[in-house]
Parts: C-alpha cells; sequence; structure tokens
C-alpha cells in the first residue's frame, strides 16, 4: 500500500518529504542528546541546514531585490536569534513546523488544482482525417473546416464538428459539468473536449484548432489565474506596512525593558523578541486567500463555468443586479422565417438577393435566411459587402444596391419601410431595400430556451431582484419575451454602443452591488466591457464576447448564472472567515508572547496549527459540493 502511495507523488513532493524526514531524525537525536554539547549542536546545525536552507536562499534573494517584506526574512531572523541564545531546538522548530505546513499547503493547492487541470487533460494528440475513405492520423492544428474525420469510441473530440454518420453518446462532464452523457445522430454538433462513449462517428469540421472549444477553454484557464481579487491584493499592501512594524516592534521589545526595568535581563526580553517574530509570520493568512480563491475557480470549472480571476469571484458576490441580452441568450437564437411580404419581384427572388447580402454574416437572422434558401450562388454576382452593427447588411447584387436590415436601416437610406402593426409581435422583421426602394419584409421567429424560466427564477430566488433584459429587436417582441420570464425592465431597439450606455445607466439607476452582463454575440463586446462582471454564453457564443467577458458558461445554461453566483458568495465567506481566524489568533498569540506566556516552540505550533485550520476550511469549497474526491 505505502509503494502505491509512494508511487503517485511527484518527483517534488518526495524530496520535501525525504528533507522533512531527515531534518527530523537530527534534530530528534539532538532533543535526546544531554551531555555532548557539541554533537547536540552539530545535530541541530545539520537539521536547520537541511530544513531551514530554502528560506534563506529565499530570505537573501528577496533582500537582493530590495523586498525585505515577506516571511523568509522574518523567519530567518526569528531562527538565527533563537540560535544565538542558545534556543538550537526552538530554532529548529520553527523550520520544521514551517516545511511541514508549507507541505500540506501545496499538496492542497495540488488537490484543488485537480478541477482545473482535468480540463487540460482534455487537448487532442492526434485526429483521424479521412483521405481516400481511409483514417490517417494527423495533428489538430492542421485541420480545416469542411474536413472530414473518424472519432472511435473512447477517443476525445478534436475539434468543433457536426455528425455526418454515427450514433453515439459523449461524455461533455468535463466541459459543462453536466455527468449524463448526450446522445448525438447525424446532423447534431459535437464539441471538441468531450469524449466519444459508445459508436463510431463520422463528422465534418466546423472551426480550426484555435478556434475549437477545447483550444477557447484552455487559453481561458491559463488566463484565470493572472488576476488577483481585491482581497488578494490588500495582503499584498497589508505585508508592506506589517513586515516593518514587526521588526521594529521586536527591536523595541528586546531592547526597551530592560533598560526601563532593571530587575530584568536582556536574555528574557531577547528571547520575547524572537517569540514575538516566529508569532508575527503571516503564513496562515497568505496561504489561505489565494488557496479559497483557486479553490472556488476549481469547484466553478468543474461545474462547466470558467471563471477568469480571483476578482471576478470576489465582484460576482456582489451582485445585486443581472441584465440580459435576449437573441442567443435567453432566447435560442435558432430563428425560422415565418412571414415573406416581396413588393415589385417574386418570393423566390427576394429570398436570392436577401441571400446574396447575408452571404459573409455569422447573425442568427443571416443564418435563418441562408438556412431557408439553401441554393448555390455564383459568389461573382456579389460586391461590396458590409456588416453595419446594429442596422443590416448592405451589397450589390447583379449591380443593385441592396439593404437588407432594420426599420431604422430603412429610414437612414430615405426609405419608407411598411407600418406592420400586429405582425411585429410575430417575429424579428428585416426589410429590403432595391436601389433605396422598398422592397418587403420577412418575419424570422426565434423561440425562449426552456431553462431561461428556471433560470431568472433561481436569480430571484437567491435574492437578486434587479433583473434587465436589452436588445435590438423590436419593441414588441422584446417586451413580449422580458413579459413571458417576468423581466421587470426591458430596452429595446438598441445598436451595440446604445447597449454599452443602457449598461451604465443601469449602474446609476441600480447604484448598489455589482452589475452582472450576460450576452453571446459580437454586438454584446460593448456591455460586456462596460458592466462590472460581464458573463459570456460560450457553447455558441463569439469569439469577441468570450474574450471579453469575465466569467464563460460553457453549455449556455442560464441555471449556471445562480449557481456561480453561488460558489462566489461562499467562497468569499470562506476567505474572510479565513483572515479573520488568521489575524484574531495570531494577535492573541503576539500578546500572549510579549507578556511572557508563550515559548517559540508553542508559537510554532499555534502558527502550524493556524495554517492546517485555514487549509481545510478552505478545502470545504470543494466538499461542500461533493467534488472533494480525486
Amino acid at each position: 500500500m505505502f509503494n502505491n502511495i509512494w508511487k503517485h507523488i511527484n518527483h517534488s513532493k518526495k524530496f520535501i518529504i525525504l528533507k522533512i524526514i531527515i531534518g527530523m531524525l537530527f534534530w530528534g537525536t539532538g532533543l535526546f542528546i544531554k551531555d555532548y554539547i557539541i554533537i547536540k549542536f552539530v545535530c541541530f546545525g545539520v537539521s536547520y541546514i537541511i530544513l531551514g536552507l530554502e528560506i534563506a536562499i529565499n530570505a537573501f534573494k528577496n533582500i537582493k531585490k530590495k523586498n525585505i517584506l515577506d516571511e523568509n526574512i522574518l523567519m530567518l531572523i526569528a531562527t538565527l536569534g533563537a540560535f544565538l541564545i542558545g534556543a538550537y531546538s526552538e530554532g529548529v522548530a520553527v523550520v520544521l513546523f514551517y516545511q511541514i505546513g508549507e507541505f500540506f499547503n501545496s499538496y492542497a493547492v495540488e488537490r484543488s488544482k485537480q478541477s482545473v487541470e482535468k480540463i487540460t487533460q482534455l487537448r487532442p494528440d492526434y485526429v483521424n482525417l479521412m483521405v481516400d475513405n481511409r483514417p490517417e492520423k494527423g495533428k489538430p492544428e492542421t485541420i480545416e473546416p469542411g474536413d472530414i474525420i473518424l472519432i472511435k469510441p473512447g477517443e476525445k473530440i478534436p475539434l468543433d464538428c457536426i455528425v455526418q454518420d454515427g450514433n453515439s453518446s459523449i461524455d461533455n462532464s468535463v466541459l459543462t459539468g453536466e455527468s449524463v452523457p448526450v446522445n448525438v445522430k447525424s446532423g447534431d454538433e459535437i464539441l471538441s473536449g468531450g469524449i466519444n462513449l459508445t459508436g463510431t462517428l463520422i463528422a465534418k469540421v466546423k472551426s480550426i484548432y484555435s478556434q475549437s472549444t477545447v483550444s477557447r477553454i484552455l487559453e481561458l484557464v491559463r488566463d484565470a489565474t493572472d488576476k488577483k481579487s481585491h482581497t488578494e491584493k490588500f495582503i499584498t499592501k497589508f505585508a508592506k506596512f506589517y513586515t516593518p512594524i514587526i521588526i521594529i516592534s521586536a527591536l523595541i521589545i528586546a531592547i526597551f525593558p530592560p533598560l526601563i526595568f532593571h530587575k530584568t535581563d536582556f536574555y528574557t526580553w531577547i528571547y520575547r523578541a524572537l517569540v514575538f517574530l516566529v508569532i508575527s509570520c503571516p503564513c496562515a493568512l497568505i496561504i489561505s486567500i489565494p488557496l479559497g480563491f483557486f479553490c472556488g475557480i476549481g469547484l466553478a470549472s468543474k461545474k462547466g463555468i470558467l471563471i477568469k480571476g480571483s476578482s471576478y469571484i470576489e465582484g460576482l458576490s456582489m451582485t445585486n443586479s443581472i441584465v440580459f441580452d435576449k437573441t442567443g441568450t435567453l432566447t435560442k437564437g435558432i430563428f425560422a422565417i415565418s412571414k415573406i411580404v416581396s413588393i415589385g419581384i417574386d418570393k423566390d427572388k427576394f429570398l436570392e438577393l436577401a441571400y446574396c447580402a447575408e452571404l459573409h454574416s455569422s447573425h442568427p437572422i443571416a443564418l435563418s435566411i441562408k438556412r431557408f434558401y439553401d441554393k448555390d450562388i455564383d459568389e461573382s454576382r456579389i460586391q461590396n459587402l458590409e456588416n453595419i452593427a446594429g442596422y443590416g447588411v448592405k451589397a450589390t447584387v447583379d449591380g443593385k444596391n441592396v439593404h437588407l436590415g432594420s426599420e431604422k436601416f430603412m429610414e437612414s437610406i430615405g426609405t419608407v419601410p411598411h407600418k406592420l402593426g400586429q405582425s411585429k409581435k410575430m417575429g424579428s422583421v428585416v426589410h429590403m431595400a432595391l436601389d433605396n426602394k422598398y422592397a418587403g419584409y420577412l418575419i424570422v421567429s426565434d423561440k425562449i430556451k426552456e431553462d431561461s424560466f428556471e433560470g431568472i427564477k433561481r436569480l430571484f430566488n437567491i435574492g437578486i431582484t434587479n433583473i434587465a433584459m436589452l436588445t435590438g429587436d423590436s419593441k414588441e417582441i422584446g417586451e413580449a419575451v422580458a413579459h413571458d420570464l417576468g423581466i421587470p425592465y426591458v430596452a429595446t431597439e438598441l445598436l451595440p454602443e446604445e447597449k454599452g450606455t443602457e449598461i451604465k445607466k443601469l449602474k446609476n439607476e441600480f447604484k448598489t452591488g455589482t452589475l452582472s452582463f450576460v450576452g453571446d454575440g459580437i454586438n454584446d463586446a460593448p456591455a460586456l466591457a462596460s458592466s462590472d462582471i460581464g458573463i459570456a454564453m460560450g457553447f455558441n457564443g463569439a469569439d469577441a464576447a468570450v474574450e471579453t467577458a469575465d466569467i464563460v458558461i460553457m453549455d449556455d445554461s442560464l441555471t449556471k448564472i445562480s449557481e456561480a453566483i453561488s460558489i462566489s458568495k461562499f467562497t468569499m465567506r470562506i476567505v474572510k472567515q479565513n483572515i479573520v481566524f488568521s489575524l484574531g489568533i495570531k494577535f492573541t498569540i503576539l500578546l500572549l508572547g510579549i507578556l511572557g506566556f508563550s515559548s517559540i516552540s508553542s508559537a510554532v505550533f499555534a502558527d502550524v496549527g493556524v495554517s492546517a485550520l485555514v487549509i481545510l476550511n478552505s478545502a470545504r469549497i470543494l466538499k461542500k459540493h461533493n467534488i472533494f474526491s480525486y
């Protein structure tokens, strides 16, 4: 059993364990030797070198960098001072228990890291590219959209694909947190990073590797640790003031009492000053805060929620207002044409021109038009394609100027669109003008996602009362969706930059707490950037939205938003508990040390004990949600 455990420990951990064991043996030998003072000193000295050399090296490196405000320097001063006054065993005890505490801390961090690092294991090693109906192994980076690949049972899905042939079950648990396998068939989209469980699939590649889901996740995970929270920054600032105050206080304790009170000796107060220095090392505080945030990020990633930094956990925990985009976020974003009204041209020609104008657009409405027409077009007929954000598209087709888009777009080119009345409520209206002459309109309809109702309900249940929706869609459709979902505030017919302005307006209106915006499209990027916390839908979300956002929901499930808020609040509660507990115990024992009721050994035990408790408390973040098992 011991051999099995030892095999699974990495080399750096083995080295630390051996170092602690050898150091303890020399320390223990020194404790048992009573008469041979030189041998006793040698044992303690060797033990100190084995256990404390790394601390001394780090301390001198920091001094060289003019960074004299960390725990390594405090430890070095305290332990060397202990040796100077003959408290050899206590000096070694400081570095021994510090090393043990650091080992358990690194072990706890490693365990929590596995929630995040599990994702990195999904990087595909190879892809089976179909060449002349035979699979050939290749690198995922070399595959182009449109290529056909083979995915065997048990293999990772290397790229985002659309199934062409075969049926299977896909395990997307690491991507989305959903433990139930998803059944797929011909025509279904499958994400890179999932694992093919049962049948063999033939699939058409949808995007290159760098734009695939797994590649984007890996990039987000790499970025997640770069941003520190205000709480972590507070500890850095705190340390800059704390360390010099502690060193000055220790000098005062060592020098002034013997000078003022003649009955006391220097040895007693130097010893108390050294105890004061050892106790003052803020190890527990330094360990607990980043560990707490890392556990929170790890838990969220396990649930399919990627948080890009600890600062966003802190911000999300204070969220009291959430603003949603509509299309693709609250609704499915899969439009279908429900009505066509053409003027002066037949419907087929109307559709053909609409298809040509939307040829290079990836907007959901454009995709619905292209799906509906579904014919080959000679692209040489089309020139001057241009996408005008918030308005529509324009192009020259067969020499005619085609404008396709909103009512505002028609008015901006001097064309008067038909007044539609109740028809607006059927769906989104797309108007067309040919050479600035009105040519008709089509209506595309969208449906509310099934989990949008539950997602909004859960937000109300956890106390988020300020919920709003922003959309570029018509007033009638926007208000109808908001009414169905029970969203109290809605703003419609907004351009992308107007969404950003509306976010700023809502911040002033809601005032307290932080405001989060949830979106999925390129046109949501200004709003995501303007909000305190930007949340993007990662499954079908645009790259610009995913990159701009602070948090990414990998499966687009709106119920994950309330879950992310709950995780952030629990994480912040644990972090605050650790801060209060660490500082409370620290200052209590400091006072006892000054009064002479605490020795260096008991100070070390207290510090290691507090460190162990805050590590265990941080681990509750994972254990509470039943994923503390590896």
